[in-house]
């Protein structure tokens, strides 16, 4: 049996006592965050987490450990996701308010050869710091429109030179980095999370907040309008049925000319229409006068409206004045991005 050694013993007790005091145990990745970075992301996360740093086998038996002294078989579950440099994080947050946290505190980084990029990578068009030489061939050769304009390199259009999940050559890093363009990021990657029993994956943690709230916000208004059209009534929605019901019941009883409080105006003003519509159809020296300066007031609005070609013409105006608008918010748009 080979001996153990009292250090590696002593942490994974370390390790298992720290899982047991959180309720969210998450994995991160520190293989490729620099030492200075680390320190830094170290303070970021006091107060709100904690974080150690172990080998890869002791994390393992620390997860079992927990598993055992929790009898949750669960935690166990996050030794699938150990790779690379692993770290432990443990905190109060939520998982899904943790990865939000972990992403946005990621920084730009330069472009390292041999490493994936995380999403695509772009070369915008535009003038470059560069002066002419062997750079812009190699730049033509990877299918980067470049040229010399006024003595410094220039970029003719926006090219995407990689995409999300290619590796970055030699070449390729060399160029970026001469133009300043970080497509890396130092951060720690969450690589698995659990919270009661739950083990998420960065997948299932990475939502669209503002889609999320669209769809939410969706859903309400769904079940409120269902909730009323069916009358079930909730705090919510009663104010919603009752003003439907009277509405429904008022309009019943104008049709029916039930002269309430509520209804007689309605019922009187229905009655005034009906008999200006018959007026119309009677000789004019059977009317009074003041019947007849309301048929000439009627005639007056009606003449004001506007004519269906009328209506056709102001439509195609304001479709014509709202495409203008448009194109000079985007031409807005494209200054404020080209400066």
């Amino acid at each position: 049996m080979a001996h153990v050694a009292e250090w590696k013993k002593k942490e994974v007790e370390e390790l298992a006592k720290l899982l047991q005091d959180y309720p969210v145990i998450a994995l991160v990745d520190v293989a490729d965050v620099p030492a200075y970075p680390l320190s830094k992301m170290r303070e970021s996360l006091r107060d709100k987490a904690v974080l150690r740093v172990s080998r890869n086998t002791l994390i393992e038996l620390a997860l079992k450990r927990a598993a055992q002294e929790l009898n949750d078989s669960n935690i166990e579950k996050l030794i699938e996701h150990i790779q690379g440099g692993a770290g432990i994080l443990v905190t109060k947050m939520n998982p899904f308010k943790l990865y939000k946290f972990l992403e946005e505190s990621k920084k730009p980084a330069p472009a390292k050869a041999g490493v994936p990029a995380p999403r695509d990578v772009i070369v915008p068009a535009g003038p470059t710091p560069l002066s002419p030489g062997p750079l812009v061939g190699e730049m033509q050769a990877l299918g980067i429109p470049a040229r010399i304009e006024k003595g410094k390199v220039s970029i003719q259009k926006d090219t995407v030179v990689l995409k999300a999940g290619e590796i970055i050559t030699p070449q390729l890093a060399n160029i970026l980095n001469q133009l300043g363009i970080e497509p890396l990021e130092v951060g720690l990657k969450l690589l698995a999370a659990y919270e009661h029993g739950i083990v998420y994956t960065p997948e299932v943690l990475a939502i669209d907040e503002e889609q999320y709230i669209s769809m939410l916000q969706q859903a309400y208004m769904h079940a409120f309008n269902l909730s009323v059209n069916v009358a079930y009534p909730t705090k919510q929605t009663i104010e919603a049925i009752i003003q439907k019901a009277f509405l429904g019941a008022k309009n019943v009883a104008v049709e029916a000319g039930y002269i309430t409080k509520e209804t007689a105006g309605d019922i009187l003003g229905k009655a005034f229409r009906i008999a200006l519509f018959i007026a119309q159809e009677l000789p004019e020296e059977l009317l009074d006068e003041k019947t007849k300066e309301l048929l000439n007031q009627q005639a007056q609005v009606i003449a004001a409206q506007p004519q269906p070609a009328e209506e056709a013409e102001e439509k195609v105006e304001e479709e014509e004045e709202e495409e203008e608008k448009e194109e000079e918010e985007a031409l807005a748009g494209l200054g404020a991005l080209f400066g």
